[in-house]
């Protein structure tokens, strides 16, 4: 575990570099505030599955309470049985579980709370600060006023307190239809804090809840239910996105009315990334209307989209790590997340050679029949792996980019009378192109130089370039997913009149084409990772069946975007 720094002893360096809410965090443990106790917890709402936002709010509040010899609760505020599945809970702890967090006991939902809620309500209809109203939702929006404008009270905001303690006992017992009557608080309707505005703490909805069952028909708001369970399980530091900077004050008033332990509202601004949608109704919607396979499709930000695709945990704590912790809402380059699992997988990841858009090579003066073993590294940064073994032979694949016929200046790969090296292997020269009736190239003749593997006289003699292969005979044949960034504009709300961000997806988010390995993938399971030399990260997926291997792309060598920006810039 590691050690905090002490808030007394603490080096000014250290101090600097903290984020305000850990700066929070070491005033309370300085003062000896709840005891010098950090409780946190992540408390998503099962409508939907997790995407890369809520993984940065996991990995903050599950790193504060591991920093600060804390505790971290997974809680589900689960008040809306209209929208939520057992399906979204059980991949929320998935995921949670795979990024590497462990709530171990802790696993809390709102609903074992709903009959403390219930009693709580109770009390603040006693206290005369809730009420029963029979205003419908569109005549208490009408009297709600604007930010400009003072509310409107409610005609039933006087009932007695017997009476609407009756009224309230009776929604709960079922004698209402749905949207007949509300709970409300009742606080100031001149508040310029349109939460204040005697906000809804109850509605009736009759529907089966995925744990309750039809035990309830009436169902707590998010915004009561919410601070009342960070109370209930003692949270010190209620860490949550800015948006919720403005229900704040009703958080802290419920706090005080019902006079129950003080959790602390902190927020922080939410992730945006470019080129993504982080709003879930519109994730929901690319699923429901078919422009992406299901909330797992490798093209979406949802955290399972993102282990399809092939990233890792290590890679997305470390993007969340280092974007760090701000107070105002900005937006993050996708790059840095992209880059964040380069730097992971090219640690981490086993080598292969691919061709992913083949052109033969017949070497001519190579013997037929004959092969050999070509030893190559599993991977650079872990020499402790050792070499592999990649079958050689007089018929190779090459990827068609790296010769022209007639090349520019500056193009150092394959050409008619040049010479490359085949990557871990021999110089070779290309000594005729070979042609169809229509003209296109089909293979080329070339001759290699036997003195230039490794270990041999010639291993050292320099050409321009190197490319990489594989050896056709000993090819197996896999599918191909290229997948690249779901939109083509950096806001992707940024639609024209008339339109919606939908316009804004990127026709070319998903490319299918065949490709040929030699060696490396043998016993290679889902969601096993590779580079594939020269062309960028590749995991296997889960769609793969004996015979028929599947790769993602999870992402190039290199931010092919940057490159297009910069070209586009200078034109």
């Amino acid at each position: 575990m590691k050690k905090n720094v002490s808030p007394d002893k603490g080096n000014k360096e250290e101090e600097r570099s903290l984020n305000f809410i850990e700066q929070i965090i070491i005033e309370d443990i300085r003062t000896g505030k709840n005891g010098g106790r950090i409780h946190t917890r992540f408390p998503p709402e099962p409508n939907g599955y997790l995407h890369i936002g809520h993984a940065k709010s996991i990995c903050l509040n599950y790193g504060l309470a591991i920093k600060y010899n804390g505790l971290y609760n997974l809680r589900f505020d689960d008040t809306n049985p209209l929208t939520e599945e057992v399906e979204y809970v059980d991949s929320i702890m998935e995921d949670v579980r795979w990024l590497g967090y462990d709530w171990e006991d802790r696993l809390y939902y709102a609903s074992d709370y709903f009959e403390q809620l219930y009693e709580w309500a109770e009390k603040l209809v006693m206290k005369g600060k809730a009420f029963v109203c029979d205003l419908s939702a569109e005549e208490m929006s009408t009297h709600r006023g604007t930010p400009t404008r003072p509310g409107t009270e409610s005609p039933y905001r006087n009932r007695s307190v017997e009476e609407n303690l009756d009224l309230f006992r009776r929604m709960r017992a079922g004698e209402f239809a749905n949207g007949e009557k509300v709970l409300r608080a009742k606080i100031d309707m001149s508040s310029p804090n349109m939460h204040m505005r005697d906000p809804v703490l109850y509605r009736i909805i009759h529907a089966s809840h995925h744990r309750t069952g039809d035990k309830w028909c009436i169902y707590p708001t998010y915004d009561y239910a919410h601070g009342q369970s960070d109370s209930i399980e003692g949270i010190t530091h209620s860490i949550c996105t800015l948006e919720f900077e403005v229900h704040r004050p009703l958080y802290d008033w419920l706090i005080r009315e019902l006079e129950i332990f003080p959790s602390r509202q902190i927020e922080f601004a939410r992730l945006n990334l470019s080129y993504t949608i982080m709003s879930k109704r519109k994730l929901l919607q690319l699923v429901k209307e078919g422009h992406v396979n299901g909330w797992d499709d490798p093209r979406m930000p949802t955290i399972c989209g993102l282990r399809r695709r092939g990233y890792t945990p290590g890679s997305i704590r470390y993007f969340a790590d280092r974007i760090g912790v701000a107070k105002r809402d900005n937006v993050i380059d996708v790059a840095l997340l992209e880059h964040s699992v380069r730097e992971d997988l090219n640690k981490k990841a086993t080598r292969v050679m691919a061709v992913l858009s083949p052109l033969k090579i017949v070497i001519t003066n190579y013997p037929e029949g004959q092969s050999e073993e070509i030893d190559a590294v599993i991977n650079p940064e872990m020499p402790e792996l050792g070499k592999r073994s990649v079958p050689f032979s007089r018929e190779l694949l090459i990827e068609r980019d790296d010769f022209m016929e007639d090349p520019p200046k500056k193009f150092f790969r394959l050409a008619p009378g040049r010479e490359v090296r085949l990557k871990y292997a021999y110089i070779i020269k290309c000594e005729k192109a070979v042609k169809n009736d229509l003209g296109e190239i089909t293979e080329l003749h070339c001759t290699y130089d036997p003195l230039t593997r490794s270990g041999l006289p010639d291993a050292n003699r320099k050409v321009k370039s190197t490319i990489h292969w594989v050896s056709q005979p000993h090819s197996q044949e896999v599918e191909v997913r290229l997948f690249d960034r779901l939109f083509r504009k950096e806001n992707p709300d940024d639609a024209e009149e008339g339109q919606d961000f939908k316009s804004n997806l990127n026709p070319e988010s998903l490319k299918v084409t065949k490709g040929y390995i030699t060696s490396g993938i043998d016993g290679a399971g889902a969601l096993d990772k590779f580079q594939f030399e020269r062309l960028g990260y590749f995991c296997v997926d889960p769609d793969s069946v004996p015979g028929r291997m599947v790769f993602n792309r999870t992402v190039t060598l290199r931010d092919a975007w940057a490159r297009i920006g910069q070209k586009n810039a200078a034109r």
